[in-house]
């Protein structure tokens, strides 16, 4: 057997692919030197025919060097088995811990396995009953060896028992809702500070829920980015994707203001005032000043002394969220200090553990405890969202967004360590969105040390993120299945290749969380994925995404009426431009103009005009598109075409409730070539649109009124 045939068999032991289907549906061979460098970012020597042959005995190998598995993930009602691993002969007992706190021994199956020699040691392997009664949530299983021997050892590992099914989800089945989806950052009232906020949210919460009967608001994500200007403008590139953005606390809500002299007050009402010009601007949206001037003011206010009942809140706060909150307040302090290009970051502060840190924490307590506390307000201030929205009368309320990954110099990389895959970034391969493929510039969650944590920084994430939320849409679900790695040396994203996750594992405890947060979970499922990927979240009740211009059988659009029902159904979304963009072909100009058409401009447009003009007719076919239609009537009469399907959660667009057409995000562009995430919310006159004026909005109150009929 030759090296390549051995590599290759040992990447799909690894769970890496050794060949894709690109966009164009042809099937694409990994290169070696691909498969070398992703194996080596997992820890995995394979550039040699020895490497190769050692790292395939280490994999099998693995297991039997360990008493227990690092974590035992199974569905309610099924049972599992859990293999323990002791010197051959030696008697063991094992037994499992409720999360009450409950104990009760577990059976030992008569199932023989020959022994087997593991450095020099012959090992064998006993199989336990995990029964099926077992309740869901977070249990302990206990081995010890040789249990009455002074040479008795022992070892425990997580056992996660999940939902069959998504309740929360199941619950919606019963008819059809409708919800919003916005872009928090571009919409703004008289009360914002250039950018929108949480105290807007929960306005246009109210505003959507009770005016115009939207059973759900999904918005971009909200997680942090750099604790100081300038920040990343993309909310998928996030520092960390446990934590909120303080960008987004509407200062003027915060209790203590009130406390504060009188001439502090009158400094932070000029810092507010001082952005009614950009409030109304509809060019860009300019995070900077505006995180600038409120950082300013919560200092001022992180000043006033919290009262015995704030102070006992706080430190409940700070005691539930425990390590993680501590390291990423550590992080936001140092990060203050040093620029991410600081020489600091690669020795003296390359984890929360080193010397240097350990004396910063403890010299810069003030500094670290501000971090905190702003996570404390955000917590505070998106409780305060969730709370408007199901008062108005939304059935889910606001529906977060998971983004994909972080950013490879933020906190959750610096925080969590080798959970985080180095050398390698995640990306797509060449597909519509864009057929160079793209580059997200984000490490990866590395399965085997996930696993080796029990999946608790994967527990932790969803438990933040969900916890003042009634849905969660997860961006790329397709990537707790599989994700495209691109080695660091790659010179396109095109040389990548995909690697495989514990999809059972991770959507299980996906769907654990929320069924404990009471949370509807939507997954993103667009793209190049495998046909058991939304048969599998169909089957555990997680709801999929379908989009009116990717619905297709072969060449044709498929008719509404045969999309999913356990599924999030809209006309747009965030990577294409608004509809009326969409309709007049912006989205091909533009990347014509970048460069991202692989194929001839006039090919591409008539391509594109010919699939627009296909589903334009399905809607005459059902009588919703008269022949001579404004843009606002073609709007329109798509959004009922989409309310044909038996999708139990259809989404409108804000920007097409208001007339905007233009594009929000450009996928594989960078900010020197588009203005992603960049542009304030305006009407079809080019007019800054508020939270105020969407009660009374002629285009929103046409919109509605034609998904009502």
């Amino acid at each position: 057997m030759d090296y390549t045939t051995q590599l290759r068999e040992l990447a799909n032991k690894c769970g890496i692919s050794t060949a894709y289907r690109g966009w164009d549906q042809s099937e694409n061979e990994v290169s070696d030197t691909t498969l070398q460098r992703i194996l080596r970012a997992r820890g995995i020597a394979a550039d040699t025919e020895a490497e190769v042959a050692s790292s395939t005995a280490d994999l099998e190998n693995a297991p039997w060097r360990r008493m227990l598995p690092p974590v035992v993930v199974t569905v309610a009602g099924d049972g599992a088995q859990v293999s323990v691993h002791v010197a051959h002969g030696d008697p063991v007992a094992v037994h499992l811990t409720h999360e009450s706190g409950e104990s009760l021994p577990l059976a030992q199956l008569q199932i023989w396995i020959d022994p087997r020699e593991v450095d020099g040691i012959l090992v064998g392997r006993a199989t336990f009953d995990i029964p099926g009664d077992i309740p869901v949530g977070w249990h302990t299983i206990t081995a010890t060896s040789a249990p009455d021997s002074v040479h008795r050892s022992q070892s425990t590992c997580q056992l996660v028992v999940t939902p069959r099914r998504l309740s929360a989800n199941d619950a919606l089945l019963d008819r059809q809702r409708i919800g919003l989806a916005a872009q928090l950052y571009s919409i703004r009232s008289d009360r914002s500070w250039g950018v929108g906020d949480y105290a807007d949210l929960a306005d246009l919460a109210d505003v959507t829920g009770a005016a115009h009967g939207f059973d759900y608001l999904l918005v971009n994500p909200l997680h942090a980015q750099r604790p100081r200007p300038p920040v990343e403008a993309s909310p998928y590139l996030p520092t960390t994707r446990r934590f909120f953005d303080p960008m987004y606390i509407r200062v003027e809500d915060i209790p203590e203001i009130g406390y504060l002299p009188r001439d502090q007050y009158a400094k932070i009402r000029g810092l507010a005032r001082s952005f009614d010009k950009a409030n109304k601007r509809t060019k860009r949206i300019d995070r900077d000043p505006s995180f600038r001037a409120k950082l300013r003011a919560l200092r001022r206010i992180h000043r006033v002394a919290l009262s015995p009942a704030r102070q006992a809140r706080f430190d409940a706060f700070c005691d539930r969220e425990g390590r993680g909150l501590e390291d990423f307040a550590l992080w936001c302090a140092l990060a203050e200090k040093f620029d991410p290009e600081h020489e600091v970051w690669r020795e003296r502060a390359a984890h929360p553990d080193t010397d240097f840190v350990t004396e910063f924490r403890e010299s810069e307590a003030a500094r670290v405890r501000f971090h905190k506390w702003l996570q404390w307000i955000c917590d505070e201030q998106l409780d305060r969202a969730q709370h408007a929205a199901t008062a108005a009368g939304m059935d889910i309320g606001i529906m977060h967004d998971l983004a994909v990954g972080v950013h490879r110099r933020g906190a959750d990389a610096w925080s969590l360590g080798d959970a985080l895959t180095q050398g390698v970034t995640v990306g797509a391969p060449p597909d519509n969105f864009n057929q160079q493929g793209q580059n997200w510039n984000q490490p990866p969650w590395n399965p085997d040390r996930l696993r080796e944590l029990g999946y608790g920084p994967y527990r932790d994430m969803l438990r933040t993120i969900l916890r003042h939320a009634g849905g969660v849409r997860v961006d790329h679900i397709l990537g707790l299945f599989r994700l495209w790695w691109i080695p660091e040396e790659s010179e396109t994203p095109g040389e990548g290749a995909y690697v495989t996750y514990d999809h059972e594992a991770l959507i299980g405890i996906l769907v654990l969380e929320a069924e404990r947060a009471g949370a509807v979970v939507v997954g993103e499922d667009l793209g190049v994925f495998e046909p058991q990927v939304q048969e599998y979240l169909g089957q555990r009740g997680v709801f999929g995404t379908s989009i009116l211009w990717f619905e297709t059988d072969g060449d044709a659009p498929r008719a509404p009426e045969s999309y999913r029902q356990q599924c999030l159904t809209s006309v747009t979304t965030h990577d294409l431009p608004p509809t009326v963009g969409y309709l007049r072909g912006e989205h091909i100009a533009l990347r014509s103009r970048l460069g991202l058409l692989e194929r001839d401009l006039e090919a591409e447009t008539e391509h594109d005009a010919q699939g627009r003009e296909s589903v334009l007719d399905l809607a005459r076919q059902r009588d919703l598109l008269p022949d001579r239609a404004s843009e606002q009537d073609t709007v329109e009469a798509l959004h009922r075409l989409i309310r044909r399907s038996p999708s139990v959660l259809v989404g409108v667009a804000l920007v097409d409730a208001v007339g905007e057409n233009r594009i929000q995000n450009q996928p594989g562009t960078d900010e020197t070539q588009y203005s992603n995430w960049q542009v304030p919310l305006a009407d079809d006159h080019g007019k800054a649109v508020w939270v105020d004026d969407l009660v009374g909005h002629p285009r929103m109150l046409s919109l509605v009124a034609a998904l009502r009929r």
